[in-house]
């Protein structure tokens, strides 16, 4: 139950991504995660000030923390630009449902039974209603779909390869934070031009950083440490639902019958993943 609350809090937090990304359209997309995993790193300082050693981990697992942070969101920005927006989020929230088909490939001991696999397709399904509208998508072809995919996977193998590196304080996460948000601002200095932050815009990255690109992290690692690694990632189908509501309200659109569907076949996933065993 404790694991299921810290994957819930993640992912209320994860739903503000959108609507903030959206108020922060005109910021370059490296300098936005590198100035916002920068700061998402700040609550573990306290920690780390008075113990040190929480951040002596082994660079085997500093690798993967910056493998899941850096490089799931190096390869999310590559496809939004080669890729139309709407499929490209429909590909990456594909990582739900990867977490529940490499569960038994990646954990030992952990098997994959039928309950589980439904719930993930059931899930998925709810998930490209929300992120779709109903509406049919555009059919277009495009190479930004392969990252899109690597990304989906990566997020999905950093999830569950946290249970099988040496263990690790949680405050870590901060420490994989601070060192792909330095990675992020190089790529933005190399791949992007110079851009003018303004207070307001400051003041957006803070909210961005201590939520979806930083408190999120923390709960999600202590959701993963202590629960069932295919029960949340059916949870985290509420994710796109959740955005996708959030993103429609605080633009002024009203919600549509395809968020009631969406979210009904959402909760059903969750409610059969969870009688699973």
């Amino acid at each position: 139950m404790q694991a299921n609350l810290y994957a819930l809090g993640a992912i209320a937090l994860w739903a503000s991504l959108a609507s903030l990304g959206v108020a922060l359209t005109h910021v370059p997309p490296f300098l936005l995660t590198g100035i916002a995993l920068l700061i998402g790193s700040l609550p573990a300082w306290p920690f780390v000030l008075r113990d040190p050693a929480q951040w002596r981990i082994p660079v085997r697992t500093l690798a993967l923390g910056v493998y899941g942070l850096f490089a799931y969101h190096f390869l999310l920005f590559i496809a939004l630009r080669h890729a139309p927006p709407v499929e490209t989020n429909l590909v990456c929230y594909l990582w739900p449902l990867l977490i529940v088909l490499l569960s038994p490939w990646l954990l030992p001991g952990v098997v994959l039974r039928a309950p589980h696999l439904l719930a993930a397709l059931l899930g998925f399904a709810g998930a490209a209603i929300a992120i779709t509208g109903g509406q049919a998508l555009s059919g277009t072809l495009a190479w930004g779909y392969l990252p899109a995919l690597a990304a989906a996977f990566i997020w999905a193998s950093y999830s569950l390869l946290t249970r099988r590196v040496a263990a690790f304080p949680t405050t870590a996460i901060g420490l994989f934070a601070l060192v792909s948000g330095l990675l992020s601002l190089l790529c933005h200095a190399l791949l992007e031009p110079a851009a003018a932050l303004q207070p307001r815009d400051w003041a957006l990255l803070a909210l961005l950083g201590l939520g979806p690109l930083g408190g999120a992290f923390f709960m999600w690692d202590r959701a993963l440490k202590l629960g069932d690694a295919r029960h949340i990632g059916i949870l985290s189908y509420i994710t796109p639902l959740a955005s996708t509501a959030l993103l429609l309200l605080v633009s002024g659109r009203p919600l549509d019958a395809s968020i009631a569907w969406a979210t009904l076949m959402i909760i059903s996933a969750a409610v059969i993943g969870m009688r699973a065993r």
